[in-house]
């Protein structure tokens, strides 16, 4: 069974089932300020989470692209990736307790328990014999989920399993949102209990990681395949939880972690996914991933990742999506120096990448020559950040001074060089090696110097290893992995400062920001022609930012007219509303949008102007909005600056109100 199998088999059990499949949403989020990814299926749909009616219904299904930054530092062991298809499926509010179950009304977990457990053993066919659950045994004042415990034992009784043996509780490692544990939370963020299956691989356990073995244990024995989130709690302010207006069902299940049950395959990256990219990487860089595997998993999530993103229409940078490109494919391109490759390689890759994908994404094919070229041009840039790096790490071990050559001798006889050097400043040099401190502290480079060269110019430690073995020095392990955790938790706290206030910014301001978008949209391709097009923005309470693609400069006198006619259209206080269209007829009526996204077959369509049989309105494109009623709210509307962000594309900075 195929990745592309499991999706299609995914989306028809739920179709059948009353849901109504939903399109993949950008993996680069447009008009949303509080992240640069989408990472989950549910985070697009968060203000329905809360109570606003969806378009399409109570229930829903897809298969969402998701990448998460946070897990860059945990890539090189058997299971973990950045990027990654989340499937879902979603009811928005369970109806009346009472009420008779319809195709349109939602459902709750007597519903979604058994579907799940019965996609899982009959639709991909995999051994009860292999399955664990695991439920939320409560967290403060938040209880117990007795009802999700009840139905998993009438479950597992009737398949002649017995529960106790089978379900685990666990507290917050059972309870899912977006920032993590109860008390991690932001005011108003919505989570709720969890309830996961997890998959027996049978392989030993040992016993560094705790007496018994259990579902949530690190000795990757388990690995978890599904997680069914109950979405019923939203954060209070003073700490507390009160239930949501409506109680939702937010399922998701990683498409590479069901193809490894499916398989029985505790390496991901040995799945039928994995595996043609790994084998074409192997054949490239002349490499044995028996032997190499960190590395080559490393250089396989990071260019599957960049690849989506550089699809998305990103270009490394040293800014927010444009940083996190180029520390991917800087990262995957060391790893790659590391085992030996003295040529472009990068670019090769994504070939066999994209061709491994196109049967699921294939727009990838159609930007197969931009995300090549774009990996060539960051692969010879950062050739030569190499050699600067180089250069500066000469300059450090220039003012050291080597251990005498029979005592080093001594020291690299020992194999793991890195536990070796960590153990030198714990005072656990060996026994037949006496190496006075004096000279071991004139020899060593620090953990802040290795941090340095880690940070500025990509020089993971093993390579620092390397190099300092070659000068007969030391570097201190212990403190440079100090300094990587401090940088860590600067990140962290950034990052939750990012998230923080949920996933989208509503506030006036920014509402105002998304409709004046659509008016300046339509002033520039009235003015510079129909073949501009949006390929960008984002709209916060301070400013729009909008992108679009021209390669001129606006002369001043431009930037004013398009500045009137946006002026223009707020006093006319045009009408703002929006329909659910057939995309077929969306295009007919000449609806616009960004002219790389993907739509479903029912798309919502913003119309700015009123629309009769004898007036075309204004502006007709496609967006989710939200926006005003009426365009007189936007109030004014002043262009502050504008520029050339590269490839014939052009920003403009604006603000309203």
């Amino acid at each position: 069974m195929t990745a592309k199998e499991i999706i299609e088999k995914y989306i028809a059990f739920f179709e059948k089932r009353g849901h109504k499949r939903i399109e993949n949403a950008p993996l680069v989020p447009q008009n949303d300020p509080t992240t640069l990814f989408t990472s989950s299926g549910m985070q697009p749909l968060v203000p329905y989470l809360l109570g606003k009616a969806h378009p399409m219904g109570k229930k829903l299904v897809n298969v969402q692209n998701c990448f998460r930054a946070v897990d860059i530092d945990e890539v090189g062991d058997n299971r973990h990736t950045t990027f990654f298809r989340m499937l879902g499926n979603w009811s928005l509010g369970d109806p009346a307790r009472n009420a008779p179950q319809s195709d349109a009304g939602g459902y709750f977990k007597k519903e979604h328990l058994p579907w799940i457990w019965e996609f899982v053993t009959k639709d991909l066919k995999i051994p009860i014999s292999k399955l664990y659950i695991t439920v939320f045994k409560g967290y403060r004042d938040i209880p117990k989920d007795a009802e999700s415990e009840k139905i998993w034992t009438d479950i597992l009784t009737k398949e002649g399993l017995d529960p106790k043996e089978r379900i685990f509780f666990y507290d917050t490692q059972n309870w899912w949102s977006r920032t993590g544990e109860p008390d991690k939370m932001p005011v108003g963020e919505p989570g709720g209990p969890d309830s996961e299956i997890f998959f027996d691989f049978e392989t030993p356990h040992t016993t560094e990681y705790g007496r018994k073995c259990h579902p949530n244990c690190q000795c990757g024995r388990f690995m978890e395949i599904v997680n069914s989130v109950f979405m019923e709690y939203q954060k209070q302010e003073d700490g507390s939880f009160k239930k949501l207006p409506q109680q939702n069902v937010d399922h998701g299940a990683g498409v590479e972690r069901l193809l490894s049950a499916v398989e029985n395959q505790q390496d991901i990256f040995q799945t039928s996914l994995f595996k043609p990219i790994v084998n074409a990487i192997e054949q490239i860089l002349k490499s044995d991933y028996k032997i190499n595997s960190r590395a080559i998993r490393i250089i396989t999530d990071h260019l599957i990742a960049s690849t989506f993103i550089a699809a998305n229409g990103i270009i490394p940078s040293n800014k927010e999506q444009g940083y996190i490109l180029r520390r991917l494919l800087r990262r995957a391109i060391r790893y790659g120096k590391q085992l030996g490759v003295d040529k472009i390689f990068t670019s090769d890759i994504a070939s066999v990448i994209i061709k491994n994908y196109s049967d699921t994404d294939s727009d990838l094919t159609e930007k197969e020559k931009l995300i090549k070229d774009l990996f060539n041009e960051e692969e010879k840039k950062f050739a030569q950040v190499i050699q600067e790096g180089l250069r500066r790490s000469e300059k450090i071990f220039e003012i050291k001074t080597p251990i005498k050559t029979g005592l080093y001798s001594k020291l690299m006889q020992i194999s793991d060089k890195k536990e070796l050097f960590r153990n030198i400043y714990r005072n656990k040099i060996p026994k037949n090696i006496l190496i006075p401190i004096g000279e071991i502290k004139l020899a060593t480079i620090s953990g802040e110097e290795a941090f340095n060269l880690y940070q500025s110019f990509g020089f993971p430690i093993e390579m620092i290893i390397e190099l300092v073995q070659e000068k007969g020095l030391l570097v201190d392990i212990e403190a440079f992995e100090k300094e990587i955790e401090k940088h860590q938790k600067i990140s962290k706290v950034g990052a939750e400062k990012k998230f923080k206030g949920g996933l989208a910014d509503t506030s006036e301001k920014t509402i105002m920001g998304h409709t004046a978008t659509h008016l300046l949209h339509k002033a520039l391709r009235d003015l510079l022609g129909e073949n501009v097009h949006q390929t960008g923005s984002n709209i916060t309470s301070e400013r729009i930012r909008f992108d679009f693609n021209y390669d001129k400069n606006l002369a001043p006198e431009q930037i004013k007219k398009i500045e009137e006619v946006v002026k223009e259209k707020i006093r006319e206080n045009l009408p703002v509303h929006f329909e659910m269209l057939s995309l077929a007829k969306a295009k007919e009526i000449g609806a616009i949008g960004l002219f790389d996204e993907k739509y479903g077959q029912t798309v919502k369509v913003y119309f700015v102007g009123p629309k009769t049989k004898d007036q075309r309105p204004y502006s007709i494109e496609f967006c989710g909005g939200p926006h005003v009623a009426f365009t007189s709210e936007i109030k004014s509307f002043r262009i502050i600056k504008q520029e050339n962000i590269g490839k014939g594309n052009r920003r403009i900075y604006a603000k309203v109100g």
